[in-house]
């Protein structure tokens, strides 16, 4: 776990900060910098300015060899492909000029290890001196592309695993067998011990349903046999009809507080204190467990307060994952449409070019503040079916339905 940021910092006579220069060139507070800053509580919360791209999410290909239940390729009809190598060796190239070098993270729509050339793709952004992190069914993850993969430098391996027995895995990852997975898993973990000093991590996304959440205690413990690092819970985002009986956020998302803020200490969950929590979460009203609020509306993007931008497998950058590729999904019953966003092609303009792109930058500007109408929270409009427009005068792309702004869904 990464120990907590802390340092001081000095006022000057005009009632400037000065922070101290590590922080200033870790988080690109370059003079002239924009930084949005938020009052919580008793203190100030300073957000990372949208000039520094800290984060690339690269998409390999999105073929994959699976038909998962819950993947958004089930009701798509784009084209399928793979990321040439010209466009990827354009893309480190790039991010040369980008300091401090950005993370690089090999994920999107589809199975990364999929792609042919995938380990020399690691070992290029590798180069590049930042780390690099990768998301995996699995089921790809043989001796040999383990020991690849690792003699490549990659530093995070996440894998998804959305079950703790063979029958629920396979009922959720159509086409994989998890007794598979994990032996693959597995030897990936010993290879790193044998060979490697523990050079990658692992870590586990579990995406929850109704057809899978009582896997989760067992799936925790599954987790540290495997050595796993980190552990990631997402909610299922439908993309198919029948998949909007699964969700487990329907009373969530429409929930706000109403009533008195409510703090509690740090406290058990046991046989004496389980109903009256849950009662306590249920209230409507704000409840905060040593100061980490439930219950709030928290509109936040992931992809803007990590300084995130993603490039697809045909070089089109866009802002996130969810604009990556247009698609159909589900808010509660409500069929919406999401329009992609690109802001251009990296085989045309240059990824520096494209970042500071004024659009972009307010783009992201814009998304820092949220100012989208709440459409989560509404009963629904004919706005709210697409990311067009929304009743607040904004035009597209809209964010106000967005299920990642509002922590229900996560991606690493």
């Amino acid at each position: 776990m990464k120990p907590k940021l802390e340092f001081r910092i000095e006022i000057d006579e005009q009632g400037r900060l000065i922070l101290p220069p590590e922080v200033v060139s870790n988080y690109g507070l370059k003079p002239g910098a924009k930084v949005c800053v938020e009052g919580r509580g008793n203190g100030l919360s300073l957000h990372q300015p949208v000039a520094q791209l800290a984060k690339v999410y690269v998409e390999p290909t999105n073929r994959c060899n699976l038909e998962c239940r819950t993947c958004m390729r089930r009701v798509w009809e784009e084209p399928l492909g793979e990321m040439s190598s010209s466009t990827f060796a354009r893309i480190v190239e790039e991010l040369r000029v980008f300091f401090p070098a950005p993370k690089v993270f090999f994920g999107g729509i589809g199975e990364p290890l999929a792609h042919p050339h995938i380990t020399e793709m690691v070992a290029q952004a590798k180069g590049l001196g930042g780390t690099v992190e990768l998301i995996s069914n699995g089921t790809l993850l043989t001796l040999e592309m383990s020991r690849r993969l690792l003699n490549a430098g990659l530093d995070m391996l996440w894998v998804s695993l959305d079950g703790a027995t063979p029958e629920s895995y396979a009922d959720v990852r159509l086409g994989a067998a998890l007794p598979e997975v994990l032996a693959n898993i597995a030897a990936f973990r010993d290879l790193r011990q044998t060979e490697y000093t523990q050079r990658a991590q692992i870590g586990i996304v579990f995406v929850a349903m109704k057809r899978n959440i009582r896997d989760l205690p067992d799936l925790f413990n599954l987790s540290r046999q495997l050595g796993v690092k980190r552990f990631l819970v997402s909610n299922v985002l439908p993309y198919a009809p029948e998949m909007r009986e699964e969700i487990l956020y329907a009373r969530a998302v429409m929930d706000f507080a109403y009533g008195p803020y409510v703090k509690l200490p740090i406290i058990d969950l046991n046989e004496a204190t389980r109903e009256f929590l849950y009662q306590a979460l249920r209230s409507g009203q704000a409840v905060a467990f040593t100061g980490s609020p439930s219950g709030e509306i928290v509109n936040r993007c992931p992809f803007i307060e990590t300084s995130s931008t993603a490039i697809n497998w045909e070089g089109n950058l866009s802002p996130c994952l969810p604009l990556m590729h247009s698609h159909v999904s589900f808010l509660d019953n409500l069929r919406r449409f999401s329009r992609c966003y690109v802001v251009g092609n990296v085989n045309e303009r240059s990824v520096l070019e494209l970042w500071n792109a004024p659009d972009y930058i307010a783009f992201r500007e814009r998304v820092q503040i949220f100012d989208f109408s709440p459409c989560t929270l509404c009963g629904g409009c004919h706005l709210a079916e697409g990311n067009e427009e929304d009743c607040f005068g904004n035009k597209f792309p809209t964010c106000g339905g967005c299920l990642w702004a509002r922590g229900v869904i996560q991606c690493p």
